[in-house]
Protein backbone atom coordinates (compact mmCIF):
# COMPACT_ATOMS: atom_id res chain seq x y z
CA UNK A 1 0.00 0.00 0.00
CA UNK A 2 1.29 3.35 -1.23
CA UNK A 3 2.20 5.82 1.36
CA UNK A 4 -0.73 7.62 3.13
CA UNK A 5 -3.17 5.46 0.41
CA UNK A 6 -5.02 3.92 3.52
CA UNK A 7 -5.81 7.85 4.73
CA UNK A 8 -7.53 8.84 1.56
CA UNK A 9 -10.85 8.04 2.81
CA UNK A 10 -12.59 10.10 0.61
CA UNK A 11 -10.49 9.96 -3.04
CA UNK A 12 -9.19 13.20 -2.44
CA UNK A 13 -6.41 12.53 -4.71
CA UNK A 14 -8.95 12.05 -7.56
CA UNK A 15 -9.40 16.49 -6.71
CA UNK A 16 -6.21 17.09 -7.50
CA UNK A 17 -4.62 17.78 -10.82
CA UNK A 18 -1.42 16.05 -12.55
CA UNK A 19 0.45 18.92 -11.38
CA UNK A 20 -0.40 19.82 -7.85
CA UNK A 21 -0.24 15.35 -7.49
CA UNK A 22 3.25 16.09 -9.53
CA UNK A 23 4.20 19.50 -7.01
CA UNK A 24 3.40 17.43 -3.93
CA UNK A 25 5.13 14.02 -4.62
CA UNK A 26 8.51 16.41 -5.37
CA UNK A 27 8.26 18.22 -2.12
CA UNK A 28 7.45 14.69 -0.51
CA UNK A 29 10.40 12.93 -1.83
CA UNK A 30 12.53 16.50 -0.55
CA UNK A 31 11.00 15.93 2.80
CA UNK A 32 11.90 11.88 3.05
CA UNK A 33 15.72 12.19 1.59
CA UNK A 34 16.46 15.90 3.36
CA UNK A 35 14.61 16.72 6.20
CA UNK A 36 13.86 13.53 8.33
CA UNK A 37 16.97 12.66 7.73
CA UNK A 38 18.48 15.38 9.63
CA UNK A 39 15.42 16.50 12.06
CA UNK A 40 15.76 15.18 15.24
CA UNK A 41 19.45 15.89 15.31
CA UNK A 42 18.11 19.96 14.87
CA UNK A 43 15.52 19.30 17.11
CA UNK A 44 17.81 18.47 19.84
CA UNK A 45 20.19 21.34 19.05
CA UNK A 46 17.99 24.02 18.63
CA UNK A 47 18.93 24.86 15.21
CA UNK A 48 17.56 25.17 12.11
CA UNK A 49 20.02 23.34 8.40
CA UNK A 50 20.25 26.96 6.49
CA UNK A 51 22.35 24.95 3.88
CA UNK A 52 19.04 23.46 2.60
CA UNK A 53 17.40 27.25 1.85
CA UNK A 54 18.79 27.50 -1.20
CA UNK A 55 17.13 23.72 -2.13
CA UNK A 56 13.80 24.60 -0.69
CA UNK A 57 14.33 27.66 -3.13
CA UNK A 58 15.30 25.42 -6.42
CA UNK A 59 11.65 23.38 -5.85
CA UNK A 60 10.08 26.44 -5.94
CA UNK A 61 8.82 26.24 -1.92
CA UNK A 62 9.14 30.37 -1.58
CA UNK A 63 6.17 32.32 -3.01
CA UNK A 64 5.21 29.51 -5.18
CA UNK A 65 2.16 31.01 -5.73
CA UNK A 66 3.35 34.45 -6.96
CA UNK A 67 4.24 34.79 -11.11
CA UNK A 68 7.44 36.65 -12.32
CA UNK A 69 10.49 37.89 -10.36
CA UNK A 70 11.61 34.41 -10.34
CA UNK A 71 8.53 32.59 -8.31
CA UNK A 72 6.56 29.83 -10.18
CA UNK A 73 2.77 31.07 -10.75
CA UNK A 74 1.66 27.99 -8.89
CA UNK A 75 -2.00 27.59 -8.01
CA UNK A 76 -3.24 28.09 -3.83
CA UNK A 77 -4.30 23.93 -3.65
CA UNK A 78 -0.55 23.05 -5.43
CA UNK A 79 0.55 25.96 -2.65
CA UNK A 80 -0.71 24.50 0.17
CA UNK A 81 0.50 20.60 -0.63
CA UNK A 82 3.81 22.31 -0.27
CA UNK A 83 3.09 23.68 3.33
CA UNK A 84 1.51 20.01 4.15
CA UNK A 85 4.47 17.90 3.26
CA UNK A 86 6.91 20.65 4.63
CA UNK A 87 5.26 20.19 8.18
CA UNK A 88 4.71 16.18 7.87
CA UNK A 89 8.82 17.34 8.05
CA UNK A 90 8.86 19.62 10.86
CA UNK A 91 6.86 22.90 11.22
CA UNK A 92 10.11 24.68 11.32
CA UNK A 93 10.55 24.03 7.65
CA UNK A 94 6.83 24.87 7.08
CA UNK A 95 7.30 27.89 8.60
CA UNK A 96 10.46 28.79 7.22
CA UNK A 97 8.93 28.87 3.85
CA UNK A 98 5.36 30.39 4.96
CA UNK A 99 7.17 33.37 6.18
CA UNK A 100 9.37 33.48 3.17
CA UNK A 101 6.61 33.50 0.84
CA UNK A 102 3.39 34.63 2.30
CA UNK A 103 4.45 37.13 5.08
CA UNK A 104 7.96 38.77 3.07
CA UNK A 105 7.53 38.28 -0.27
CA UNK A 106 3.25 38.66 -0.60
CA UNK A 107 3.43 42.34 0.94
CA UNK A 108 6.77 43.45 -1.25
CA UNK A 109 4.62 42.07 -4.58
CA UNK A 110 1.72 43.58 -3.11
CA UNK A 111 2.69 46.62 -1.52
CA UNK A 112 6.02 47.15 -2.58
CA UNK A 113 7.44 49.57 -5.79
CA UNK A 114 8.86 48.17 -8.80
CA UNK A 115 12.47 48.36 -7.50
CA UNK A 116 11.75 47.01 -4.32
CA UNK A 117 9.68 44.12 -6.12
CA UNK A 118 13.36 43.20 -8.80
CA UNK A 119 15.62 43.49 -5.60
CA UNK A 120 14.34 41.02 -3.55
CA UNK A 121 11.87 38.78 -4.63
CA UNK A 122 13.87 36.71 -7.09
CA UNK A 123 16.78 36.55 -4.56
CA UNK A 124 14.05 35.72 -1.91
CA UNK A 125 12.57 33.30 -4.56
CA UNK A 126 15.93 31.36 -4.70
CA UNK A 127 16.44 31.19 -1.18
CA UNK A 128 19.77 33.43 -1.73
CA UNK A 129 18.21 35.98 0.62
CA UNK A 130 16.27 35.55 3.67
CA UNK A 131 13.34 37.36 4.72
CA UNK A 132 11.32 37.76 8.47
CA UNK A 133 8.03 39.56 9.14
CA UNK A 134 8.30 41.84 11.88
CA UNK A 135 4.41 42.83 13.81
CA UNK A 136 4.09 41.29 17.40
CA UNK A 137 5.69 42.85 20.24
CA UNK A 138 6.19 41.50 23.28
CA UNK A 139 3.37 43.65 24.60
CA UNK A 140 1.23 43.54 22.12
CA UNK A 141 0.21 40.31 20.06
CA UNK A 142 -3.30 39.30 19.62
CA UNK A 143 -3.97 42.99 19.36
CA UNK A 144 -1.79 44.15 17.21
CA UNK A 145 -3.67 47.65 16.81
CA UNK A 146 -2.13 48.57 20.11
CA UNK A 147 1.81 48.24 18.69
CA UNK A 148 3.70 50.98 20.21
CA UNK A 149 6.85 50.46 17.83
CA UNK A 150 7.39 53.96 15.59
CA UNK A 151 8.16 55.80 12.70
CA UNK A 152 8.89 59.37 12.12
CA UNK A 153 10.01 61.52 8.92
CA UNK A 154 14.01 62.79 9.61
CA UNK A 155 15.35 65.24 6.53
CA UNK A 156 14.60 62.52 3.65
CA UNK A 157 13.96 59.27 5.68
CA UNK A 158 12.65 57.56 8.58
CA UNK A 159 13.92 56.85 11.79
CA UNK A 160 12.35 53.57 13.71
CA UNK A 161 12.16 53.57 17.29
CA UNK A 162 10.32 49.98 19.28
CA UNK A 163 10.85 46.38 18.94
CA UNK A 164 8.95 43.25 18.08
CA UNK A 165 8.93 39.73 19.56
CA UNK A 166 8.61 36.01 18.21
CA UNK A 167 10.11 36.74 14.93
CA UNK A 168 10.78 33.71 12.20
CA UNK A 169 13.87 34.02 10.86
CA UNK A 170 14.98 37.19 12.38
CA UNK A 171 18.81 36.14 13.02
CA UNK A 172 19.59 35.30 9.35
CA UNK A 173 17.37 37.93 7.54
CA UNK A 174 18.69 40.05 4.95
CA UNK A 175 15.59 42.05 4.92
CA UNK A 176 12.79 42.75 7.48
CA UNK A 177 9.25 43.57 6.23
CA UNK A 178 8.41 45.64 9.95
CA UNK A 179 5.20 47.56 10.88
CA UNK A 180 5.15 50.64 12.31
CA UNK A 181 2.85 53.51 13.82
CA UNK A 182 3.63 56.80 11.58
CA UNK A 183 1.17 59.02 13.77
CA UNK A 184 -1.67 57.14 14.02
CA UNK A 185 -1.32 55.45 10.74
CA UNK A 186 0.32 51.98 10.57
CA UNK A 187 2.69 51.50 7.50
CA UNK A 188 5.09 48.87 5.94
CA UNK A 189 8.91 48.99 5.77
CA UNK A 190 11.61 47.33 4.51
CA UNK A 191 14.61 47.28 6.97
CA UNK A 192 17.62 45.54 5.59
CA UNK A 193 20.17 43.75 7.38
CA UNK A 194 23.44 45.69 8.71
CA UNK A 195 21.02 49.07 9.71
CA UNK A 196 22.57 51.30 11.80
CA UNK A 197 20.13 50.77 15.02
CA UNK A 198 18.95 47.70 13.97
CA UNK A 199 19.78 44.51 15.88
CA UNK A 200 18.33 40.64 15.84
CA UNK A 201 19.30 38.70 19.14
CA UNK A 202 17.86 35.16 19.20
CA UNK A 203 15.59 33.83 21.40
CA UNK A 204 16.72 30.42 23.17
CA UNK A 205 15.46 27.67 25.33
CA UNK A 206 12.05 26.99 23.44
CA UNK A 207 10.18 23.61 23.80
CA UNK A 208 8.28 24.04 20.58
CA UNK A 209 9.81 24.92 17.06
CA UNK A 210 12.86 23.72 18.35
CA UNK A 211 13.93 23.27 14.71
CA UNK A 212 13.15 27.09 13.72
CA UNK A 213 14.69 30.16 14.33
CA UNK A 214 13.51 32.35 16.16
CA UNK A 215 14.10 36.26 17.98
CA UNK A 216 13.28 39.61 18.53
CA UNK A 217 13.74 42.94 16.12
CA UNK A 218 15.08 45.48 17.98
CA UNK A 219 15.03 49.47 16.26
CA UNK A 220 16.89 51.94 18.32
CA UNK A 221 16.94 55.09 16.68
CA UNK A 222 17.39 53.30 13.04
CA UNK A 223 17.47 55.10 10.64
CA UNK A 224 15.99 54.08 6.84
CA UNK A 225 15.88 55.80 3.26
CA UNK A 226 12.89 57.42 2.00
CA UNK A 227 12.42 54.21 -0.12
CA UNK A 228 12.31 52.32 2.98
CA UNK A 229 8.88 52.38 2.77
CA UNK A 230 6.43 49.68 1.40
CA UNK A 231 4.56 52.54 -1.43
CA UNK A 232 1.24 50.63 -1.58
CA UNK A 233 0.11 49.31 1.54
CA UNK A 234 -2.98 50.06 2.48
CA UNK A 235 -2.79 52.71 5.67
CA UNK A 236 -3.70 50.87 9.30
CA UNK A 237 -4.35 47.03 10.37
CA UNK A 238 -4.89 46.46 6.51
CA UNK A 239 -1.94 45.85 5.34
CA UNK A 240 -0.44 43.37 7.70
CA UNK A 241 -3.59 41.81 8.49
CA UNK A 242 -3.49 41.25 4.77
CA UNK A 243 -0.33 39.22 5.28
CA UNK A 244 -1.47 37.29 8.19
CA UNK A 245 -4.29 36.00 5.52
CA UNK A 246 -2.03 34.38 3.48
CA UNK A 247 0.36 32.91 6.24
CA UNK A 248 -3.02 31.50 7.85
CA UNK A 249 -3.80 29.89 4.68
CA UNK A 250 -0.79 28.21 4.37
CA UNK A 251 -0.85 26.64 8.05
CA UNK A 252 -4.49 25.35 7.46
CA UNK A 253 -2.64 22.66 5.00
CA UNK A 254 0.46 22.81 7.36
CA UNK A 255 -1.22 21.28 10.38
CA UNK A 256 -2.36 18.89 8.62
CA UNK A 257 0.91 17.05 7.20
CA UNK A 258 1.39 16.89 11.05
CA UNK A 259 -1.39 15.29 11.70
CA UNK A 260 -0.60 12.82 9.24
CA UNK A 261 2.91 12.52 9.97
CA UNK A 262 1.68 11.66 13.56
CA UNK A 263 -1.08 9.13 12.56
CA UNK A 264 1.05 7.29 10.21
CA UNK A 265 3.37 6.71 13.09
CA UNK A 266 0.47 5.67 15.17
CA UNK A 267 -0.68 3.18 12.49
CA UNK A 268 2.39 1.44 11.84
CA UNK A 269 3.54 0.84 15.52
CA UNK A 270 -0.08 -0.51 15.61
CA UNK A 271 0.17 -3.03 13.40
CA UNK A 272 4.05 -4.02 15.08
CA UNK A 273 3.28 -4.10 18.74
CA UNK A 274 1.91 -6.80 20.31
CA UNK A 275 0.09 -7.20 23.85
CA UNK A 276 -1.70 -10.07 24.94
CA UNK A 277 -1.18 -11.94 21.94
CA UNK A 278 -2.42 -10.20 19.28
CA UNK A 279 -0.99 -6.60 17.47
CA UNK A 280 -2.57 -3.63 19.53
CA UNK A 281 -4.17 -2.62 16.15
CA UNK A 282 -6.72 -5.44 16.58
CA UNK A 283 -7.81 -4.33 19.72
CA UNK A 284 -11.29 -1.90 19.46
CA UNK A 285 -10.38 0.61 21.30
CA UNK A 286 -7.29 1.50 18.75
CA UNK A 287 -9.26 1.05 15.88
CA UNK A 288 -11.45 3.92 17.09
CA UNK A 289 -8.91 5.98 17.70
CA UNK A 290 -7.37 5.52 14.76
CA UNK A 291 -10.61 5.77 12.88
CA UNK A 292 -11.71 9.12 14.50
CA UNK A 293 -8.23 10.43 13.53
CA UNK A 294 -8.46 9.64 9.95
CA UNK A 295 -12.13 10.87 9.75
CA UNK A 296 -11.08 14.39 11.21
CA UNK A 297 -8.11 14.41 8.97
CA UNK A 298 -10.25 13.59 6.24
CA UNK A 299 -12.33 16.32 6.97
CA UNK A 300 -9.62 19.17 7.34
CA UNK A 301 -8.15 17.87 3.70
CA UNK A 302 -11.34 18.53 2.27
CA UNK A 303 -11.81 21.55 4.39
CA UNK A 304 -8.64 23.18 3.02
CA UNK A 305 -8.81 21.81 -0.55
CA UNK A 306 -12.13 23.55 -0.91
CA UNK A 307 -10.46 26.99 0.58
CA UNK A 308 -7.81 26.30 -1.98
CA UNK A 309 -10.36 26.25 -4.33
CA UNK A 310 -11.90 29.36 -3.70
CA UNK A 311 -8.78 31.24 -3.22
CA UNK A 312 -7.91 30.14 -6.84
CA UNK A 313 -10.80 31.68 -7.46
CA UNK A 314 -10.62 35.16 -5.63
CA UNK A 315 -13.05 34.32 -3.54
CA UNK A 316 -11.52 33.20 -0.53
CA UNK A 317 -12.81 35.56 2.45
CA UNK A 318 -10.41 35.98 6.40
CA UNK A 319 -13.46 34.10 8.05
CA UNK A 320 -13.28 30.86 5.65
CA UNK A 321 -9.81 31.13 6.75
CA UNK A 322 -10.19 31.29 10.32
CA UNK A 323 -12.16 28.56 10.19
CA UNK A 324 -9.92 26.27 8.26
CA UNK A 325 -6.66 27.70 10.93
CA UNK A 326 -8.89 26.85 13.64
CA UNK A 327 -10.63 23.75 12.95
CA UNK A 328 -6.98 22.10 11.25
CA UNK A 329 -4.69 23.37 13.83
CA UNK A 330 -7.13 21.83 16.82
CA UNK A 331 -7.26 18.18 14.86
CA UNK A 332 -3.70 17.95 14.48
CA UNK A 333 -3.52 18.73 17.85
CA UNK A 334 -5.75 16.26 19.07
CA UNK A 335 -4.53 13.73 16.45
CA UNK A 336 -1.16 14.03 17.75
CA UNK A 337 -1.86 13.76 21.92
CA UNK A 338 -3.82 10.19 20.54
CA UNK A 339 -1.02 9.51 18.26
CA UNK A 340 1.21 9.56 21.95
CA UNK A 341 -0.91 7.08 23.66
CA UNK A 342 -0.99 4.83 20.84
CA UNK A 343 2.76 4.86 21.27
CA UNK A 344 2.79 4.04 24.93
CA UNK A 345 6.06 5.09 26.04
CA UNK A 346 7.62 4.99 22.94
CA UNK A 347 5.46 8.02 22.44
CA UNK A 348 7.83 10.12 24.53
CA UNK A 349 11.04 9.17 22.60
CA UNK A 350 11.74 12.06 20.22
CA UNK A 351 13.01 8.57 18.26
CA UNK A 352 9.57 9.08 17.28
CA UNK A 353 7.73 12.03 15.87
CA UNK A 354 4.46 12.83 17.86
CA UNK A 355 5.88 14.48 20.77
CA UNK A 356 8.52 17.01 18.59
CA UNK A 357 5.29 17.35 16.09
CA UNK A 358 2.93 17.88 19.12
CA UNK A 359 5.44 20.39 20.35
CA UNK A 360 5.34 22.27 17.64
CA UNK A 361 1.81 22.24 17.14
CA UNK A 362 1.25 24.18 20.57
CA UNK A 363 3.19 26.91 19.12
CA UNK A 364 1.08 27.09 15.24
CA UNK A 365 -1.69 27.07 17.69
CA UNK A 366 -0.87 30.51 18.91
CA UNK A 367 0.48 32.45 16.66
CA UNK A 368 -1.06 33.72 13.11
CA UNK A 369 -4.00 34.62 15.44
CA UNK A 370 -4.49 32.07 18.57
CA UNK A 371 -7.78 30.09 18.74
CA UNK A 372 -9.74 31.89 20.85
CA UNK A 373 -8.66 35.17 18.63
CA UNK A 374 -9.97 33.10 15.33
CA UNK A 375 -13.34 32.19 17.37
CA UNK A 376 -14.37 35.37 17.66
CA UNK A 377 -13.96 36.48 14.49
CA UNK A 378 -15.83 33.95 13.33
CA UNK A 379 -18.70 34.54 16.18
CA UNK A 380 -18.20 38.36 15.06
CA UNK A 381 -19.09 37.19 11.63
CA UNK A 382 -22.01 34.76 12.76
CA UNK A 383 -23.80 37.38 15.46
CA UNK A 384 -22.19 41.07 13.61
CA UNK A 385 -21.10 41.82 17.48
CA UNK A 386 -17.80 42.51 18.35
CA UNK A 387 -16.69 40.60 21.26
CA UNK A 388 -12.89 41.52 20.92
CA UNK A 389 -11.74 43.70 24.37
CA UNK A 390 -15.21 42.91 26.01
CA UNK A 391 -15.32 42.43 29.52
Amino acid sequence: MAKFEALDLYAIEDLLTDEERMVRDAVRQFVDQEVLPIIDEHHRAGTFPTGLLPKMGALGLFGPNLKGYGCPGLGNVAYGLMMQELERGDSGFRSAASVQGSLVMWPIYTYGSEEQKRKWLPRLASGEAVGCFGLTEPDHGSNPGGMITRARRSGDGWVLHGAKMWITNSCIADVSVVWAKVDEDIRGFLVEKGTPGFSAPEIKNKWSLRASITGELVFDDCRLPEDAILPGAPKGLKGPLGCLTQARYGISWGALGAAMACFDSARRYSQERTQFGKPIGAFQLTQKKLADMAVEITKGQLLAWRLGRLKDEGRMSPIQVSVAKLNNVGIALDVARVAREIHGAMGIIDEVPVMRHMMNLESVKTYEGTNDVHTLAIGRHLTGLDAFGAS
